[in-house]
């Protein structure tokens, strides 16, 4: 219920203003992201009475719309950030490389922040030609801070070096991080407003830094407030109760579902 009010704020905000609302299929967790719970997704967002302009059900002049069908674009975008020289192979930190794929979600856990003094020289890993079978993370710079003015939330700032660190951008099995992709995609599918949960604020300002090494304009944010539980635990996969498709088969209707989500979300 919480992802369909997010997505559901989205389509209200572009309907409103006769934008394109675009569904993307982020599935490049492979092990997590199989092809029944997209297909399920579609529809419980269609019970919902949504509608969306492009996405991998209805195509669009940006397909394919699934990530794990981008996989050589997104090679390109890397190359583009390597010529840079923000980024630097690692083969450090297991346990941020399993994460990677998926949205940093703030409240779960707090990101542990890479160690400076295990960054190599600048310059490390310039001669590449290709990611390899080697992590690589974007390098900060300490101290630095990223501000920008979130649609919901309003003026928001982090810190490089105190509320994030050097950052995974691609993983030693072929894969671009979450961050990268996002970033990535948007880009080329002219995204002008992203809505998503108040939990990626950390996120964007991680994005941003990628925005900014790329020389790409981003685009505008609008973090919305989350759904939690009586424990105040945001609702997520593990809220099968308030699944849609539960909601569904106890017979609530798609006006019910979400005002009581609407309503859930000002508590």
């Amino acid at each position: 219920m919480g992802h369909a009010r997010t997505f559901w704020i989205a389509w209200q905000r572009a309907r409103d203003r006769s934008g394109k609302l675009v569904l993307r299929v982020e599935d490049l967790d492979i092990a997590r992201c199989k092809p029944a719970f997209a297909a399920a997704m579609l529809d419980d967002l269609r019970w919902l009475g949504i509608d969306w302009d492009e996405g991998p059900d209805v195509g669009g002049p940006f397909g394919p719309y699934q990530q794990q069908e981008r996989l050589a674009y997104y090679r390109t975008v890397w190359q583009q950030l390597h010529r840079t020289g923000l980024i630097y192979p690692c083969h450090r930190s297991r346990r941020d490389v399993e994460s990677a794929l998926q949205a940093p979600h703030e409240d779960e856990e707090r990101e542990p922040i890479f160690p400076s003094h295990l960054r190599p020289p600048i310059g490390a890993g310039r001669d590449a030609s290709e990611p390899g079978n080697t992590n690589w993370r974007y390098r900060v710079l300490d101290g630095e801070r990223i501000s920008f003015i979130d649609g919901a939330v309003g003026p928001t700032e982090r810190t490089a070096g105190v509320d994030f660190g050097d950052f995974l951008v691609w993983r030693k099995d072929g894969f671009p991080s979450y961050e990268l992709a996002v970033v990535a995609d948007d880009q080329a599918m002219q995204i002008t407003e992203v809505v998503r949960g108040v939990d990626l604020l950390t996120s964007t300002a991680r994005q941003l830094l990628l925005y900014r090494g790329l020389s790409w304009q981003p685009p505008e944010f609008y973090h919305c407030q989350l759904l939690r539980d009586e424990m105040g635990r945001r609702l997520a996969k593990r809220s099968a109760a308030f699944s849609l498709q539960a909601l569904r088969e106890a017979g609530h209707s798609p006006e019910e579902v979400i005002a009581q989500a609407n309503l859930a979300a000002t508590q």
